[in-house]
């Protein structure tokens, strides 16, 4: 283990950021998944859109805080539209 004060405090500093990101990231797989049961199962179009609109806010934010690429992010809200798109046919 390191006895350094600044690796002591960087090795804080990772793991805070660490727990920060596996929330986030492990929010808007839950998210997804419900949207996808949600398109999947007979609703109001209304909810889905409330759905799909909470699903992007949070990838959103993810990527505003640097914890997901822009380009990632891009790529999972275009799945998620992609994925309603085939549903309604």
């Amino acid at each position: 283990m390191a006895k350094n004060s600044s690796v002591m405090k960087r090795i804080a500093v990772a793991e805070r950021n660490r727990c920060r990101n596996k929330v986030y990231k492990s929010t808007i797989k839950t998210l997804t998944k419900k949207y996808l049961e949600e398109i999947h199962q007979p609703s109001s179009s209304q909810d889905v859109q409330i759905m799909l609109n909470k699903v992007y806010s949070k990838i959103d934010k993810a990527v505003k805080r640097g914890i997901l690429h822009k380009n990632n992010a891009a790529r999972k809200k275009a799945f998620l539209a992609k994925a309603l798109k085939l549903s309604l046919l």
